[in-house]
C-alpha cells in the first residue's frame, strides 16, 4: 500500500512539474506574440483581428471543444488582441 501511495505520489509530482513547464511556454508564447503586434500598424492589426473575430465565430461547443473552452479562448484571444491604435 505504501509503495501504491508513493507511486502516485511521484507521479501527481511529475504532473505538477509538466503544468509547470507548459504554463511557462504558454506566457512565453504570449509575450512573443504580444510584442509583435505592438510593432503592427494599426491597419495590420485590425485585419489581423477581423480575420479571428471571423474564426472565432465558427467555433461551437463540441465531443472536444467544450462551451468553457471556447469561451475562455475567445476571452483570452480578445485580451490580447485589443489594444489602442495611435
Amino acid at each position: 500500500m505504501r509503495n501504491l501511495i508513493s507511486e502516485l505520489l511521484t507521479r501527481l509530482a511529475e504532473k505538477e512539474e509538466e503544468s509547470k513547464e507548459f504554463v511557462a511556454q504558454i506566457e512565453a508564447l504570449e509575450i512573443v506574440v504580444t510584442a509583435i503586434l505592438h510593432k503592427m500598424e494599426c491597419s495590420q492589426l485590425q485585419a489581423i483581428t477581423t480575420s479571428i473575430e471571423d474564426a472565432l465565430s465558427n467555433v461551437r461547443p463540441s465531443d472536444t471543444i467544450t462551451s468553457h473552452d471556447a469561451h475562455l479562448l475567445k476571452k483570452n484571444l480578445t485580451r490580447i488582441l485589443n489594444r489602442p491604435c495611435v
